[in-house]
């Protein structure tokens, strides 16, 4: 796994997880959030929605795993069938 970028660094814990989700004002932080993470995820591999949840969990503290899969669909990063059953890395 590659290391947290430095822009980032400081909204990890110890264990290296997210401790806080940046404002919207900060985008360039929450790209790098994802960026980061979509490193947990095997490409050539579809995930159903409670193994992305559970993924996306290990890794931050704040609870809301929903919001790092939108912002990761959103990115371009993760894709899924239109009914969310299959989600996968771009």
């Amino acid at each position: 796994m590659s290391e947290i970028p430095i822009l980032i660094q400081h909204l990890f814990n110890d264990e290296q997880q997210l401790t806080l989700w940046p404002s919207k004002k900060q985008k360039a932080k929450q790209q790098a959030i994802i960026q980061y993470f979509v490193q947990f995820f095997e490409p050539n591999r579809q995930y159903s929605e409670k193994e992305v949840s559970t993924i996306l969990n290990q890794h931050h503290t704040f609870g809301d795993a929903a919001l790092l899969r939108r912002e990761m669909i959103g990115q371009g990063l993760l894709d899924r069938t239109k009914d969310c059953r299959a989600y996968w890395k771009k």
